[in-house]
Parts: C-alpha cells; structure tokens; sequence
C-alpha cells in the first residue's frame, strides 16, 4: 500500500525463524481515499512519477528467507510470479533453485544472477511450490519445469529512467544492494523504521536481493535516516517476512549506492508448452568469455537429433548491450570443414546484455539421428571477447563435463577449432524443436 504522508507504523516483533509464506490477495491496492486504478504505461508515454506493479494485480506473495541466505532464490520466485500475474497465480519454489540449481555449492554458499540464468535459460525449473516447499530439507529429484523463461536482460549501472521503463513494460525486477540485519538496526542510521526507508550512502560489495516493484518520485527525503538530498525511492518487496517494513515492502532511496547497480529483468516467461525439447551444453550457463580481441566471433554446436522434429528457436547469451548476429545450419553435419558453408537461416540484432531466444522465421525439419550444426556469427559492440562461454572456474562449477559435447569456435568463419579440446569450455548456444507428427 503507498504511504500516506506523515503516517507512522507500529513495531513488529523479531523475525521468525521459519519460513514461508503469506500469499497476498491480487486486486486493487487502497488508500484511505478508496481504491487506487490500475496503471497503464505505454512506450510512447512518459514515465509517471509514481508507478506500483501492485495496482496492476502483479503482488507476489511475501515469504522469509529463515536463517537460511536465501534472499536470492526467493526474490527469483517472487519476480518470476509477477511475471504471469494476474492471469495466473500460481507461488514459484525457492527451494528448487536453491537444491536443483546444477551447481556444486551449498545453499548455506548463497547465489548470484549467472546461477539463476543458468537454472532457467536451460528448463531445470522453475517448479510450484506445492511440488518443493521451502525450508522442509527435502527437494525432490526429476520434477519438471512449470516455466520456460526464455529471455532475461541483465542491467550493470543502468540510469534511473532504464529500470523504471524495465519495470514497467515487463513487471518488478530483481536487484542487489548492501543490506543485512544488523544494517537496520536504529543505531546504525540506515533504516528508519518508522516509514520502512533505507539508504545506504557509499558503495560496498552487495549482500542481498530483492524485488522493485515500482517507485515513488515525491517519496520525502526526511523519511530516510541518513539524510537524503533529494525525494525520490525504489518500492521494494524484501525476503524477510511480514513483520518486516510494511508487511514485508519498504523504501529505498534513489541516493543508495548499490541498489540497481546490477539488477535481471525476466523478459519473457512462457508456459511451458512453447517447445518440446532443448538441446544444449551448459548446465552452469555463462561462466566466462572467449573471443579474438576482436568484436567478431562464430560459434558452432553440434547436436544429433532424436527424432522428427523442427528446429524452432536458437538461445544465446550476448556480453555487451549491442549485438548483431547471423544464424545458419549444416545438415547431416560429418566434419567442421563443412561450417565454412553453413546455410544462412536469418540475422538481427538483440539488444542488452544477458540470455535472449531467436524465434526462427524459417523451420528446417531433423532426421531421428540426424547430426547437425547450428552456427552463429556475433558480433558484440565494444567487446573483444564477445563469447559467453561454460568453464569450470571454482568450487561452484565442478559439475562442468566436457564429455560427449561438442562444439567449435572461429575468428573468422573460415577457421575452426573444437572448443573442449583448445579451451577446456562448453558453448552457451541452445537449439529449440518441436516435434513433428
């Protein structure tokens, strides 16, 4: 609910320890006055100077992360609810990601936004909390995901007016800023309790996600504890319970440091009958880059087709906020001698960095037991190593095989050299098909 100037809340109890959830009624939020009607925002319109993707029925419920340092799984679910809201209501399970991620750290390790991408972008979740309930120390083996989350936009220092257009035309975004427990304590002089307002004045290493659901440009800068030069905050849905801020929503200034400086934008989430069936290399996704100290690099995986089926979608992950690229096909592919003459199927450009699926204009139909090679030319505007690419890099990705995989890569479309072989790595480029009755 927006606060009405000069209102003052009541203190809550301490945290519980134990988790979940309150799931929120969708419908209209209400101010003293009566009800707020929902917002529109179109591309062509102004930002408004108060936006809250509440009023427009996209109100996750609000859970607690416990003890355990799960604010990014949580914050994933919320996000990934709102994204279907309000046509369906179904609650996401953080408990999934945090034991099914592919992974091979604990959930005591906590995650980050490449984990997350990971577990989506290759269908291992998300699944209904009904299926994996959070906090009962079970996760079951083999569930199916309920979604498919195809496209997801990663943000590194955005403007204001960027994250505001990101929340409005697709729903509340993930971010991280500095902020734990002990940072809002009263004696600290960051978070003021009484209007449920943060701000943390000075750039720091983040610990902790959530999701901004909107904003509010005339929020008083006499709210927050540490004096603000300006109005102006973020509304934020924390991981911390009801008893949290407003029943689990505060405030974040604009002048915090840290919040927004990386936030994910879930860009396109579709129900799981989208496709059939994925091919890929990467269980842990995005884990390094690899390039010609040159904007330009190709890329080739090599599939093997299970049965009549065709290929319908192309998934790849792009470094920089400007890419082109240009997508062809070797059929009954034998040799990498043959990628040089790789019929072209399309091209475009993808804007922002992170994962993006290409909906292919064209079908090319596969052969049960067919080989084939799905190539791509990209070239990403100011990066020399524009290649996102799977290594094993540290304790969380020992999980990374090489075994069975294949794929090469080329400066220059002409050259190719088998990138398990010469770079120990597995290519970020997925294949989409639907079967063919």
């Amino acid at each position: 609910m927006r606060r009405l100037p000069g209102l003052r809340r009541g203190k809550h109890p301490a945290l519980r320890l134990i988790v979940l959830a309150f799931c929120c009624l969708v419908g209209t939020t209400y101010l003293a006055e009566g009800p707020v009607q929902a917002q529109e925002w179109k591309r062509e319109q102004d930002l408004p100077s108060f936006y809250d993707s509440r009023q427009n029925g996209k109100k996750p419920c609000i859970k607690s992360q416990g003890e355990l340092p799960a604010c990014w799984a949580i914050s994933c679910s919320s996000a990934l609810e709102a994204a279907r809201m309000p046509e369906e209501q179904t609650v996401y399970s953080a408990d999934h990601l945090l034991h099914q991620s592919g992974f091979s750290g604990g959930i005591l390790d906590g995650g980050d936004f490449q984990m997350i991408m990971a577990y989506l972008s290759g269908w291992y979740g998300p699944v209904a909390e009904e299926d994996d309930p959070y906090g009962d120390g079970e996760s079951p083996e083999g569930l199916t995901a309920s979604l498919h989350v195809q496209d997801m936009r990663l943000l590194l220092q955005p403007d204001e007016e960027l994250v505001k257009e990101m929340i409005c035309t697709f729903g509340p975004v993930q971010s991280s800023l500095y902020m734990n427990r002990q940072l809002t304590k009263p004696e600290r002089g960051y978070y003021q309790d009484d209007y449920a307002s943060y701000l943390y004045p000075t750039p720091h290493r983040v610990d902790h996600d959530v999701l901004i659901l909107g904003w509010d440009d005339s929020f008083p800068a006499e709210y927050f504890s540490y004096p603000a030069a300006r109005d102006g905050a973020w509304i934020c849905q924390n991981t911390w319970g009801e008893e949290f801020g407003e029943q689990g929503i505060f405030y974040v200034s604009y002048e915090d440091a840290n919040l927004t400086g990386k936030t994910l934008v879930y860009q396109r989430v579709d129900l799981p009958d989208n496709y059939d069936r994925i091919y890929q290399q990467d269980q842990c996704g995005w884990q390094g880059r690899l390039g010609y100290d040159r904007e330009t690099v190709y890329e080739a995986a090599v599939y093997t087709a299970e049965m009549t089926e065709t290929l319908r979608a192309v998934g790849l992950y792009t470094t920089g906020e400007e890419s082109r690229y240009e997508i062809s096909l070797v059929r009954e592919f034998e040799d990498p001698r043959q990628l040089s003459e790789a019929r072209q199927l399309q091209s475009g450009e993808l804007t922002g960095m992170g994962y993006h699926t290409i909906d292919l204009n064209s079908w090319p139909e596969m052969e049960p037991g067919e080989r084939f090679a799905l190539v791509v030319r990209l070239d990403t505007k100011g990066e020399t190593k524009p290649l996102a690419v799977e290594i094993d890099k540290n304790q969380y990705t020992r999980g990374v095989s090489l075994e069975g995989k294949e794929g090469y890569v080329s400066p220059d479309g002409q050259i190719w050299s088998n990138i398990q072989d010469m770079y120990q790595a597995n290519l970020c480029l997925k294949v989409y098909t639907v079967e063919h009755s």
